[in-house]
């Protein structure tokens, strides 16, 4: 009889963000300053238990914005392959309504100028997902990069890059 004894056995850690590209109807991009690094960003958080996807993109957005937006089309897959891993997959949404507000999860809220959005953003992982955002044509990007979570943005490593 064969026995197998797993002692050593870690169970797998993979937390599941989502992230929104949401335009008013003048082009403008929707951003936000984030308290936790001082950056500018696009809205977007971890999916909790039990919740779908197209849910957790609402309720982040709203919670950090007090945007209503609606869900459209998958533009990018991530994978940031620290401990723990994230798996990250960014959506183009609509503005459905709602006035740009600060909150606990926000310094800042604003819709920026397409063109000025790029220039906000100074870590490079986010500036390069919100690059793919701005030039969507279609392609689902994916791209596997790692980030030093205690180091912001310093030692940030391309791993793989393609469209799926």
């Amino acid at each position: 009889m064969l026995t197998v004894r797993m002692t050593n056995r870690k169970t797998p850690m993979h937390i599941v963000a989502v992230a929104a590209f949401v335009t008013n109807s003048q082009g403008q991009v929707l951003l936000l300053k984030s308290p936790r690094y001082g950056d500018w960003e696009f809205p977007g958080g971890q999916v909790e238990e039990s919740e779908t996807l197209t849910h957790a993109l609402e309720r982040e957005v709203f919670e950090e914005t007090g945007i209503v937006v609606r869900p459209v089309s998958l533009i990018g897959v991530y994978s940031n392959t620290r401990k723990p891993s994230i798996l990250m997959l960014d959506f183009i949404c609509d503005y459905v309504s709602g006035e740009p507000k600060a909150s606990a999860e926000s310094l800042q809220v604003e819709w920026v100028d397409r063109n000025a959005a790029l220039s906000r953003v100074k870590r490079q992982a986010i500036r390069g997902r919100l690059k793919t955002m701005l030039e969507f044509s279609g392609e689902i990007t994916y791209r596997a990069y790692f980030v030093d979570p205690q180091r912001i943005d310093l030692n940030y490593t391309e791993l793989e890059d393609r469209k799926i």
